[in-house]
């Protein structure tokens, strides 16, 4: 038996094998089913006066998103830098352009001090972004309140993208109901897995409508296919989401277990000088999809590649943080707001072992890595 541990992988402990053999038994397998339906019911209800749609991917409902807020050529999209490049890709889809800003500190995420320079920038250049993307890296929320106030006094539209943040709040609130639409991704690795698979999230009902529309293709409700416009194949199928509602009936269960993981690391990692967490305000709850920490080579000695490659060598999986994308050679020539933030993140960090099914033995093994491998003075 393998002792390999894995960065994150989905746990399948629940409904899954009876859902999926329900769904291959009523023949509904493509993108129309009682599974797809009962998942958006029960998402639904969960997200309370939001709705749902279910869909292929996290990309593809990021996309489908800016559909619908009329994002097009020519125009100007403000997204955060640190993050992956789904965040920014279907920008580029619909002939408009990124325009990036820095992080902040207290949670990694979009500053909105750095968000509002961009925005008062683009303005008096005669170019108002048409909409925001932010993003709650690893699961932490973002500064929610600050940065609905900035989009608020523009009147720019929010995408928020939690891909990574099922499951987390803020206060009191699920992530991805607070911008116009907000998305989510239930990816292979994602702490909500249905192996692909995502979500549109809006309280505008017209959104909603429109988004189910143009995600079967823009099909006419005609005994007959009828086009009147030019959709997209980005429907979840029903075979998908009979995964994806086994997990969603397990996600409270799936947050605490990640949460309780990540207080382990935190606890076992307490006598490392130069080792930080990523933060978490008194105001936000998060998912802790993956436990991020931050290494100070001056300080502990060693880099975040030199554990990667130790932890490596004992068959432990781990990842950089996102390089951030105004650093990335396929969008060297975007605007870009902000100093170094990010860009320390990316040289610092880590992300750990995440899974649901990882075990404390498993931490202890890895800090242990820490200790034998690694660490100068403990």
């Amino acid at each position: 038996m393998s002792n390999a541990i894995k960065l994150s992988v989905p746990t399948f402990g629940g409904n899954e094998e009876v859902y999926t053999k329900m769904a291959i038994g009523s023949g509904q397998l493509a993108t129309n089913g009682d599974f797809i339906d009962s998942f958006e019911e029960k998402f639904s209800n969960k997200l309370a006066s939001h709705e749902i749609v279910a869909l292929n991917s996290g990309t593809s409902s990021l996309h489908l998103s800016m559909v619908l807020l009329g994002i097009g050529k020519g125009d100007e999209v403000i997204c955060q830098t640190f993050t992956f490049c789904a965040s920014a890709n279907p920008i580029i889809y619909l002939g408009a352009t990124p325009v990036f800003v820095d992080s902040e500190p207290e949670t990694w995420n979009i500053s909105p001090e750095l968000l509002e320079d961009a925005i008062l920038d683009r303005i008096a250049n005669g170019k108002k972004p048409k909409a925001i993307v932010i993003v709650h890296l690893f699961g932490m929320p973002a500064k929610i309140q600050e940065i609905m106030s900035i989009a608020s006094r523009y009147q720019i539209p929010i995408i928020e993208d939690a891909a990574e943040a099922v499951g987390s709040t803020y206060r009191g609130d699920y992530c991805g109901t607070f911008g116009d639409v907000g998305i989510y991704s239930f990816n292979g690795n994602k702490i909500l897995s249905a192996g692909g698979g995502g979500a549109l999230v809006s309280s505008k009902i017209n959104l909603i409508q429109r988004a189910k529309y143009l995600s079967t293709q823009a099909r006419e409700d005609l005994p007959y296919y009828q086009h009147l416009e030019i959709g997209f194949n980005y429907r979840m199928n029903n075979l998908c989401a009979s995964v994806a509602l086994a997990q969603l009936e397990q996600l409270d269960e799936f947050v605490e277990k990640r949460r309780e993981i990540n207080a382990n690391y935190r606890k076992l990692l307490e006598g490392f000088v130069g080792i930080s967490f990523q933060p978490e305000a008194n105001e936000s709850k998060s998912n802790f999809w993956l436990t991020a920490i931050l290494i100070d080579e001056e300080v502990t000695g060693f880099s975040n590649d030199q554990v990667r490659v130790a932890l490596m060598k004992n068959d432990v999986e781990t990842r950089f943080l996102w390089k951030p994308l105004h650093l990335q050679p396929v969008f060297k020539e975007i605007k870009y707001f902000g100093g170094n933030v990010a860009k320390s993140f990316f040289h610092k960090g880590i992300c750990l072992p995440s899974s649901v099914n990882l075990t404390f033995e498993d931490q202890e093994r890895i800090v242990d890595i820490f200790k034998k491998e690694l660490a100068k003075t403990f």
